[in-house]
């Protein structure tokens, strides 16, 4: 039982509102078994609580954890590939390095690498590319298990068009499936998601399939895969599926685009798709640096959300440029300033809500986390730049709470990134000392 007093940032309402940042200098967070109970003032809170541990945390800056739509577990060591377009990105730097994850001591080093940069990074709960091999992705839900982040994620599946190694037969998909997602759905923060890579290496047949394990037991499980990233892309897709209406059909068609499912990327969206995902409630995850990187386009931000698509944030991660959301909504802010009136000005508030509560939402875990309010979890990232670096300059002469969040997500790196709660759980590695409630100021 606990009384975290800080800065607190965060953003509960919807993406675009007016005024949307909840900004409080000297606030009182009160967590029992880690669960927000209060969001008062100091004074309130040790009156009430007396008993509590108190934890000093207005050095600094906290926030809800974030929340990453689409990364990718096995490309962490990929990470840096430039000056490629997707496919030949694939072929000469990702698809190889997930070769390598067929050796299961070289999948659990990888996933390390792996949690390690999310939790470094300050995100908590994340949908997660898994592997091709069903053991990798055992021990990726092993690892964080241990470690306490919300993982959803799931063996890749796909039957043609990649390298061997890679590949299943829809028989053997649907086996492995279901056997992991028996021994990992649901169990404790972890959920499992069906992941067809895209439907360019995936066959009417192990499309059916996804569709059997999305709909096996009624038991919530998410579907992921790729959308519309690149013109090449999408144009194989049209020749292997000519009867179908666009990219998204090839999906819609096997009952796969649902409120459960989250589409990376959608670069190059027709207005039937977005009608479509729309309709459907399904989400997209943006991954901002990784269209700039592999030249994929500029996101159509404002299509999306004109159609009612819901968006969040996406690291991606192999192509991209790390796992960091601050800089991934930094990246967002620029690409939509690049569009002009097709744009979506984007405020600070915006960029922190596509990084926390957009994903919540996006995931279906916006009742659990996304914000710090009473009756979330403690999800939480304690963001204190060091001292004398330029942020902490910034921030010490930010003019404001909107201000001090513009700054944050220009400058900020995971460096500033001190400590990191799940549920209440610090898993970060730098964790605040709590000071003894009756030697507490409150003032």
């Amino acid at each position: 039982m606990t009384i975290y007093r800080a800065t607190v940032l965060d953003t509960p309402g919807e993406l675009g509102d007016t005024d949307g940042l909840r900004a409080e200098e000297d606030c009182a967070l009160v967590v029992h078994d880690g669960v927000i109970v209060a969001r008062t003032d100091p004074a309130r809170a040790r009156a009430a609580w007396p008993d509590d541990d108190v934890v000093d945390l207005r050095d600094g800056l906290l926030l809800p954890g974030f929340v990453d739509t689409h990364v990718h577990f096995p490309q962490v060591r990929a990470i840096g590939g430039l000056g490629m377009p997707l496919l030949d990105w694939l072929r000469e730097c990702a698809l190889p390095e997930e070769i390598r994850l067929a050796d299961p001591g070289y999948a659990r080093a990888v996933a390390r690498d792996f949690l390690s940069g999310l939790t470094r990074s300050g995100t908590t709960t994340a949908l997660v590319f898994g592997s091709h091999f069903p053991a990798a992705v055992d021990v990726l839900f092993a690892q964080a298990e241990a470690v306490g982040l919300r993982v959803t994620s799931g063996l890749v599946l796909s039957d043609r068009v990649l390298p061997a190694e890679l590949l299943q037969t829809p028989a053997d998909a649907l086996a492995a499936g279901r056997e992991l997602a028996a021994r990992w759905h649901g169990r404790g923060r972890l959920r499992y998601a069906v992941t067809p890579r895209f439907s360019l290496s995936t066959t009417d047949e192990m499309l059916e399939v996804c569709a059997a394990l999305l709909a096996d037991g009624g038991d919530g499980r998410w579907f992921t895969t790729h959308l519309n990233e690149n013109p090449d892309e999408i144009a194989q897709v049209a020749a292997f599926f000519p009867d179908a209406a666009d990219y998204l059909d090839s999906y819609d068609r096997h009952g796969l685009v649902t409120e459960r499912s989250v589409f990376a990327h959608d670069v190059h969206p027709t207005d039937r798709e977005l009608a479509v995902l729309a309709g459907a409630g399904a989400a997209v995850a943006h991954c901002p640096t990784s269209n700039s990187s592999l030249g994929s386009g500029l996101f159509p931000l404002r299509r999306h959300l004109d159609a009612g698509v819901r968006v969040a944030l996406g690291s991606d991660v192999g192509a991209g440029t790390g796992f960091c959301l601050l800089k991934e909504g930094l990246q967002a802010y620029f690409m939509q300033r690049l569009l002009g009136p097709a744009g979506v000005a984007l405020g600070p508030a915006d960029l922190l809500h596509l990084a926390t509560r957009s994903g919540a939402q996006a995931l279906g875990l916006a009742d659990d986390v996304g914000d710090l309010s009473p009756g979330k979890q403690l999800d939480a990232v304690w963001v204190r730049p060091q001292a004398g670096g330029t942020l902490e300059v910034a921030l010490r002469h930010a003019s404001s709470p909107t201000d001090a969040l513009a700054k944050l997500f220009s400058l900020g790196t995971p460096a500033d990134v001190v400590a990191v709660w799940v549920g209440g759980d610090p898993v970060a590695e730098a964790r605040p000392e709590p000071v003894a409630a009756e030697t507490q100021e409150t003032s």
